[in-house]
């Protein structure tokens, strides 16, 4: 399948990498899937913003800061996020974005204020509610379930070793936020922010629009002020892209600088969580906190001494003077709403002291898409057996699980089918000629196509639109349109990607992507500091109803 053509089906990314319109959105009744939540009406006003919400935008630090002084305790702080959950995800704008609260959230945060009482702070995070996406396991009362019917109710045995860092830390598992269903790896007419487990996750900025995915409702949430910070993985856009849509902060760090033990996964080779976040600096806050060597995920060991203890040391205001960084040239031009954004942007960074240099990191790259899903498919067959195997789930098997969709059409696929589970049940083990040799232009093409730009221009990173303004939510068609984004050249290689707010069209976020080689976490934080600062253009959302056409 041609790349261009798959990723803007969704099947791959979950992006909704598209040329805006400005349409009414068509999407079915809740009679047609009682799973799914439906947009409202072409009429619908904007939902009331509850100003009254007195954690509305606080960063980490301004939370620590009331807990440190009395002002606010970890179980207060909980409980309002708790609401607001309730209020505006569950009732009001019905966004759709949290699957499941945790009952032992409020007891959580009671014990870790008795720690404060005692004079224990575990650091930054102490207190601090965070939301999970669904397929990141957690020891407790929450079901992981990738959003599969399949998996409905499965229970880990471990936490993830990213929750396990993160209890450690101090955090409040706060609950779990929908996702694009097996993280949007099901079918090549697949909707993102959609499972059979949770329904339709919406925008928060305009109701009918896609989250984009497959970290939809961990995006949504976190720009919703459902929590303080939400966390969410990547294959090829999964973090970013949602994170563009809903107008955050993310990181998709280096492969290996986070473990992916103990997280449902598609793919061994590209596969990360990230934080998805309002700001630069919580970020960074949590990059640092969960990164490590984790013996059950062999991809760390490269990571051994590369993290930073805290990369917030790198956050300064002219982190952007005297460096320079290549933009994407085919995004320069064209009709998306998301180019003029992009220009602003490069003036920004230009007063900040940057210089900026044209280069065709895509010309390069898109030859390798058919290589990559090769690879994804093979990867996801045996990164999911492996997976299953060691659960108490029902299903221990992609086959089993093919075999429950099939027998469970009605629910588990009312919209979409599972072609691409099915191709990829086809195929054979990690050993087949054809796989290794899909690796290896992949893997090793993206790697040379990014160090080789970065190198002959003598660049401190790379910069380009995230990707366009979200399109129509579409349960009948699946995701659609075209326009810019620049997930997959990071992605390929397993380098990072951090994106950063850079205005909105018609009312919709854009993001603006820094990419770096490996393991620059610090320096591309930086940069995307010192651009955050400059521009200001995180911007609260207001639930707002869908355009009239």
């Amino acid at each position: 399948m041609n790349r261009r053509i798959f990723l803007r089906q969704g099947s791959l990314t979950g992006l909704s990498l598209s040329v805006f319109s400005l349409t009414a959105c068509s999407t079915p009744t809740a009679e047609q899937a009682p799973s799914a939540e439906t947009a409202p009406s072409a009429a619908a006003e904007t939902a009331p913003e509850a100003p009254d919400f007195v954690l509305l935008e606080l960063t980490l630090a301004e939370l620590q800061n009331k807990m440190t002084r009395g002002e606010m305790t970890s179980r207060g702080i909980t409980e309002l996020y708790l609401n607001r959950i309730q209020a505006l995800d569950k009732q009001g704008p019905r966004l759709n974005a949290v699957l499941l609260t945790n009952p032992a959230a409020l007891d959580l945060a009671h014990a870790l204020d008795q720690e404060r009482k005692e004079g224990k702070i575990r650091g930054p995070l102490h207190g601090i509610p965070i939301l999970l996406k669904d397929n990141i396991d957690t020891a407790d009362q929450q079901p992981t379930t990738a959003g599969s019917l399949a998996l409905a109710g499965h229970k880990a045995k471990q936490d993830a070793f990213i929750v396990q860092k993160l209890r450690a830390a101090g955090a409040v598992v706060l609950g779990k936020t929908n996702l694009s269903e097996w993280a949007n790896f099901r079918s090549t007419r697949s909707t993102s922010g959609w499972s059979s487990v949770g329904g339709q996750t919406k925008n928060p900025y305009i109701l009918d629009r896609t989250p984009s995915g497959s970290s939809a409702g961990s995006g949504a949430a976190a720009s919703a002020n459902f929590c303080a910070a939400a966390i969410g993985t990547e294959t090829d856009g999964s973090i970013v892209s949602p994170a563009s849509c809903s107008g955050l902060v993310g990181v998709k760090p280096t492969v290996g600088l986070w473990s992916r033990a103990g997280i449902i996964p598609i793919s061994a080779t590209q596969d990360t969580a990230g934080p998805m976040t309002r700001s630069v600096h919580d970020a960074a806050l949590l990059l640092a906190a969960l990164a490590g060597p984790d013996p059950r995920d062999p991809a760390t060991r490269a990571g051994e001494g590369k993290a930073a203890a805290d990369y917030t040391t790198f956050l300064k205001t002219d982190a952007l003077k005297g460096k320079r960084l290549g933009v994407e040239k085919g995004h320069l031009t064209g009709s998306s709403e998301a180019v003029p954004l992009l220009l602003a942007a490069l003036e920004v960074l230009k007063a900040q002291g940057a210089t900026i240099v044209e280069v065709e990191v895509e010309k390069l790259t898109d030859p390798l898409g058919q290589a990559e899903y090769d690879v994804l498919l093979y990867e996801f067959k045996d990164g999911v057996n492996q997976y299953l195997a060691g659960t108490d789930a029902s299903v221990k098997t992609l086959a089993d699980v093919i075999r429950f969709n099939t027998d469970n059409k009605a629910n588990a696929m009312p919209f979409f089918q599972q072609e691409i589970l099915e191709a990829s049940e086809k195929l054979g083990d990690l050993k087949t000629p054809a796989y290794l040799k899909a690796l290896k232009k992949s893997h090793e093409g993206a790697r040379a196509a990014l160090d080789g730009v970065l190198s002959k221009n003598r660049l401190d990173g790379i910069v380009a639109i995230t990707n366009a303004p979200a399109r129509c939510i579409d349960l009948i068609n699946g995701d659609s349109g075209g326009g810019p984004g620049f997930s997959s050249p990071a992605a390929m290689a397993g380098y990072p990607h951090v994106t950063v707010p850079m205005g909105q069209a018609y009312g919709l976020p854009v993001g603006l992507s820094f990419v770096g080689a490996a393991w620059q976490e610090g320096p591309l934080l930086g940069l995307a500091y010192a651009y955050e600062q400059a521009s200001k253009k995180r911007a609260a959302p207001q639930f707002k109803g869908p355009f009239v056409g």
